[in-house]
């Protein structure tokens, strides 16, 4: 694959319309969808001949990436906007744990310190 022509694909991917998803109208409330979005692509190429047990070279590789989260929706109402976040309860449920786990490491610090003092 032509990276110039990976490169080009790319910008198509990255626009407005990922991020802010089609509004939704219900009575007279609109809803826009809001997404955090990042891309990434990296390419390479190669020519000339390699150590003498590998095939003769050449070569070329790209690649490319999406990653999308939702970030959360404004809400557009009497001509009010309100912004409402989207809730990541994975990331809660990890600090809670995270959480856990550094208190239970604290306090087994301190009950070893008590144990040395006896």
């Amino acid at each position: 694959m032509d990276i110039l022509k990976l490169a080009e694909q790319s910008k198509d991917a990255a626009t407005v319309k990922r991020v802010f998803g089609d509004p939704i109208q219900h009575g007279d409330v609109l809803v826009i969808p809001v997404a955090r979005v990042g891309h990434g692509g990296g390419g390479g190429t190669g020519e000339g001949k390699k150590g003498e047990h590998e095939a003769d070279g050449s070569g070329s590789g790209g690649g490319y990436g999406v990653a999308a989260t939702p970030a959360g929706v404004f809400v557009v109402k009497d001509g009010d906007v309100r912004w409402h976040p989207a809730v990541d309860v994975n990331r809660i449920v990890l600090g809670g744990q995270v959480v856990g786990i550094v208190l239970l490491l604290t306090l087994r610090t301190i009950l070893k310190r008590r144990r040395r003092k006896r």
